[in-house]
């Protein structure tokens, strides 16, 4: 008798479970299982970008896409490339085009392959400039941006600097601060910007800035930790704060400040923007003094929201702003865990 109600437990138990799993099942939300949704990315070795991307297919599987119609292309960093893979996405018939565009001068032209095709667009993380915005709003069309004002990181930059004083950053005491900046793609108004206004920022509390140097290392690692190498044999101790456009950029910056035997906080100040892993943990190693949180989190929900707007038919803004967030070691963890 005792084996078989042990029996007749586990049967129940197996049924309970296998009706959780029927349940669970059915839960799964397939609302817009058949829609098409096409992702260009401008690089796809981007660091930055592969986390977008992640978040971005994650979240709109969990609103109810089918992965298999969630298609994500790479243009390698060619423009040429990356018309091609819109007109075959349009070809291809998808319901809403998400668009990292490889230099956004060009996103006239992937406009109006979109507009004439009637499939909405969202353009990400490379806004195209005022003029092409202005033709989105003039004439009503289904073509809006999502990301956060670059202007914004840069002047969050710059503040992580004057936040620490200028008797701590001016290390030779002479009243200014000198500094290298390492930008990444000169067509890029994010890069523009970061350039601009970290700068700005410090100028904005009265302090004088000398320029020591200003190179493009498209925001590439291997390029930044060659650019900051020179710069460190070349002029030495004179150098008091990198500024580095990305977080890819800025750990090739900490390669190069290591291997030139100096030491970040104590005879050079180093930011970034992004708040990659890598670099969250790096703040907190002592090895970079701060970063701004790109947050792909929630830019990659709002393009998602925006995307599920225009396929029912709603009216979406041409310009969705999300904030950056500076990240410095007193929340650099909290950051960090957010990432894993």
């Amino acid at each position: 008798m005792k084996k078989r109600i042990i029996t007749l437990i586990l049967i129940l138990a197996m049924m309970f479970t296998m009706a959780a799993c029927g349940k669970e099942k059915e839960e799964v939300n397939t609302a817009y299982i058949d829609r098409k949704v096409g992702i260009c990315i401008y690089k796809g070795t981007d660091d930055f970008m592969k986390l977008y991307e992640a978040e971005l297919r994650k979240y709109l599987i969990s609103q109810g896409f089918a992965d298999e119609n969630i298609k994500t292309v790479d243009a390698k960093n060619d423009q040429k490339t990356q018309n091609e893979q819109v007109k075959k996405l349009i070809e291809d018939k998808v319901d809403v085009l998400i668009v990292n565009p490889v230099n956004p001068s060009n996103a006239g032209t992937i406009t109006d392959m979109a507009v004439d095709a009637e499939i909405p667009l969202i353009y990400i993380n490379r806004e195209p400039d005022k003029d092409e915005q202005d033709r989105w709003s003039n004439n009503g069309w289904k073509v809006t941006y999502v990301g956060c004002d670059a202007r914004q990181s840069g002047k969050m930059q710059g503040e992580i600097v004057i936040d620490l004083g200028l008797d701590v950053i001016d290390l030779n005491k002479d009243g200014k601060v000198q500094y290298i900046m390492v930008e990444g793609d000169p067509e890029n108004i994010d890069a523009q910007y970061r350039t601009q206004f970290s700068i700005k920022a410090i100028n904005a509390q009265g302090i004088f800035v000398d320029c020591i140097d200003d190179q493009v290392g498209n925001w590439e690692t291997v390029a930044a930790q060659t650019i900051v190498a020179d710069d460190l044999m070349a002029y030495g101790d004179k150098i008091e704060v990198i500024f580095c456009n990305n977080d890819a950029m800025a750990l090739g910056a900490i390669r190069a400040i290591k291997a030139a035997g100096r030491t970040v906080g104590k005879d050079v100040f180093l930011v970034g923007v992004d708040a990659l892993k890598e670099a969250c943990q790096a703040i907190l190693d002592g090895d970079m003094t701060g970063t701004v949180f790109n947050d792909h989190i929630t830019q990659a929900h709002s393009v998602a929201d925006c995307a599920i707007k225009f396929i029912e038919g709603k009216r979406v803004d041409n310009y969705i702003a999300c904030d950056y967030v500076k990240v410095t070691k007193d929340n650099a963890q909290e950051i960090l865990d957010l990432l894993k």
